[in-house]
């Protein structure tokens, strides 16, 4: 059954409130838990869900989230069985512009996903972390006998304002309103804390998914957007179902990020190096993939009493030297070298970071290949670090970009000296 499904995969945002880390790549490649990229949690969904045909959309700075797909998940799928995971840039065939919206984006590529004669199409986003098994949710699609399905979270009121879509139904989950990030959310019947909010998750009958897009694309005022157009004007002409998500994470509470914001990005992130963490990516009977590069194992060296490199509660990645220097609760990504005498603290660094002799980094997120000079302190002056040209989030977490490295550090020092 899942050979007649097309997955299509959201993956032009834009991601302004991640910046300075989506300054030079896409939001769903943005780096995670240190080895991955967020796009490999919503392509290890389908891989583990038997969907084999992966169109991925890209608009916006492509060109790592490109690289990624072709060196690390090429090798998953076959082409010669029909199987494929595609990197489809704009191709202009219907429009000139760029993607006015998501459903705007779906229709743009109508042609390619035609060509794979699919009877269901599901729409989802590269930019969220979470477990889910895609062939339950088309299975219910498939029983209900529906036009689209919904994968809904139950959030509170006040989380889900401004910032979901929010679904009403009836006793047989059968969707009888929609609103898109509504100031006021309408709650659950009988529970008046929590309401029904779209994943921004959709399984289509194929040909009901192009009629409606070629309806709205014709439609004066559209936002050619799912949850602003698409999904409202089929609520009461056609069958749209919610279907409570199912989450292959297995712990007590349901595990969903949308890593939008930085503060975001990095609670989710330090969740990770906790004892018993909310997001488990040890589990065999649900792998999450990505491109393991050919690195040597993680070292760590000199045992001496002051100059001793060891890592408490922290992830280290491969072909990364901790050198006499201190790590605790952090995630190093890979070929991080922390140099005799550092301390590092509570911070991510992504791959190629340098840490210098006695530097200190508290509170940190440092972009790609960053080099911290010998002796710099990092977040423990947030006036400091904004002087810098650093940004620093609501929370204090200071996160520097590929192109704040030691070169315009050592300039702002001297400056401010």
């Amino acid at each position: 059954m899942m050979d007649r499904v097309v997955a299509v995969v959201l993956a032009g945002g834009k991601g302004l409130r991640l910046e300075p880390l989506t300054r030079d790549r896409a939001k769903p490649a943005v780096p995670f838990g240190g080895v991955y990229r967020i796009i490999d949690f919503t392509l290890s969904n389908c891989l583990n869900s038997g969907l084999r045909k992966i169109l991925v959309l890209t608009q916006y700075k492509a060109m790592s989230l490109d690289r990624h797909i072709s060196v690390g998940w090429q090798r998953y799928f076959c082409r010669e069985l029909g199987e494929f995971a595609d990197v489809v840039p704009p191709q202009q065939r219907i429009d000139e512009s760029w993607y006015q919206g998501t459903a705007d984006a779906v229709y743009q590529n109508i042609y390619t996903i035609e060509k794979e004669r699919p009877e269901y199409v599901v729409i989802l986003a590269g930019d969220h972390i979470y477990k889910m098994n895609y062939k339950l949710l088309v299975d219910y699609h498939i029983q209900r006998a529906a036009d689209v399905t919904i994968g809904v979270l139950r959030l509170p009121r006040a989380e889900a304002a401004r910032r979901f879509g929010v679904l009403q139904v009836d006793a047989e989950s059968r969707v009888i309103g929609f609103e898109e990030k509504p100031a006021d959310p309408k709650p659950i019947p009988g529970d008046e804390a929590h309401c029904l909010a779209s994943m921004g998750i959709y399984v289509f009958n194929a040909r009901f998914l192009f009629e409606e897009l070629c309806r709205d694309a014709t439609r004066r005022g559209s936002q050619h957007d799912f949850g602003n157009d698409i999904l409202p004007a089929a609520v009461h002409t056609n069958r749209l179902f919610a279907y409570p998500f199912v989450d292959e994470n297995r712990k007590t509470s349901a595990y969903w990020r949308d890593v939008g914001t930085l503060d975001a990005y990095y609670e989710a992130s330090m969740d990770l190096v906790a004892v018993d963490p909310q997001l488990n990516l040890y589990d065999e009977q649900w792998p999450i993939r990505t491109y393991q590069p050919n690195l040597p194992p993680p070292k760590f060296v000199f045992s001496d009493r002051e100059r001793r490199g060891f890592a408490t509660d922290s992830i280290v990645c491969q072909g990364s030297i901790i050198s006499g220097g201190h790590v605790e609760r952090s995630i190093l990504g890979p070929r991080v070298r922390i140099n005799s005498f550092a301390l590092v603290q509570n911070s991510i660094l992504f791959e190629g970071v340098n840490i210098g002799r006695h530097a200190k980094v508290r509170r940190a997120i440092i972009d790609k290949g960053v080099s911290i000079p010998a002796g710099v302190e990092i977040g423990y002056n947030r006036q400091l670090d904004e002087a810098r040209g650093f940004v620093v989030t609501d929370s204090g977490v200071t996160v520097i970009a590929q192109t704040d490295g030691m070169e315009r550090l050592l300039e702002s020092e001297r400056a401010i000296a």
